[in-house]
């Protein structure tokens, strides 16, 4: 079973900005991880600081775009990974080892749908998309069948720019994962700082931020949610 493991923290400290000293200490940190527990990771991404980013709504019918953070959120999602593992127990020891687990927080959720990627590159962009969890649509109902369709047709439409994504199952399926001086800290239900949830996710490739944000801008979303535009870091892997 695939799960998501977004990655929490801020990203207005020194270091968090990439090509510094200690953002590349901390890619090491990541690469060891990667290669010692193996093929259980299936995607994954760093993203630039939230203040690049555009934030996309819907409101009576037109398209607000804006820039910079998200400017409720304290921290902020820096990256994800997506693991291949039988149950949560597996995945939990999984997260447990990465770094962001003891400086932030991880949310680990069941991926519903998944799209798997390759390595990114250095024009691949990411759409998360939020929603308030009261509209949170559950898999296996008519109301996921009807999304299904629109992002079936959005993936027709943009198949050559899409690099991966997935669909994730309700937030009363996550758990949210710290490990403070050594102890492991679980709760049940998503990271409780945010008042939306993330419900999905796109990796596309886009030439620039102007052509990411109307790729982004198509991404169906409800009324009451929300798409994130972040770019992703080229590792050089």
């Amino acid at each position: 079973m695939y799960y998501l493991a977004t990655l929490m923290g801020r990203d207005d400290v020194p270091g968090a900005e990439p090509g510094s000293p200690e953002f590349e200490a901390e890619v090491a940190q990541y690469a060891a991880f990667d290669e010692a527990v193996g093929e259980v990771v299936a995607g994954g991404a760093a993203l630039y600081p939230s203040a690049e980013s555009r934030q996309i709504r819907r409101l009576n019918g037109q398209v607000l775009v804006t820039d910079g953070p998200f400017v409720e959120h304290a921290e902020v999602v820096g990256g994800f990974y997506v693991f291949d593992v039988e149950n949560l127990d597996q995945v939990i020891e999984l997260a447990r080892q990465l770094p962001a687990a003891a400086d932030g927080t991880i949310e680990l959720r069941p991926i519903a749908v998944y799209t798997p990627h390759d390595v990114p590159n250095a024009d691949w962009w990411m759409a998360l998309l939020w929603e308030t969890p009261e509209a949170v649509i559950a898999p296996d109902t008519p109301a996921w069948d009807s999304a299904a369709a629109d992002h079936q047709r959005f993936g027709e439409q943009y198949a050559e720019a899409i690099r991966g994504g997935g669909a994730l199952h309700p937030p009363s399926d996550a758990t949210t994962l710290r490990v403070r001086e050594g102890r492991l800290q679980l709760t049940d239900g998503p990271y409780p700082e945010f008042a939306e949830v993330i419900d999905g996710l796109y990796l596309f490739a886009a030439p620039d931020r102007a052509a990411a944000t109307e790729i982004a801008i198509r991404i169906p979303v409800s009324d009451t949610g929300r798409t994130e535009l972040r770019q992703v870091v080229d590792l050089g892997e």
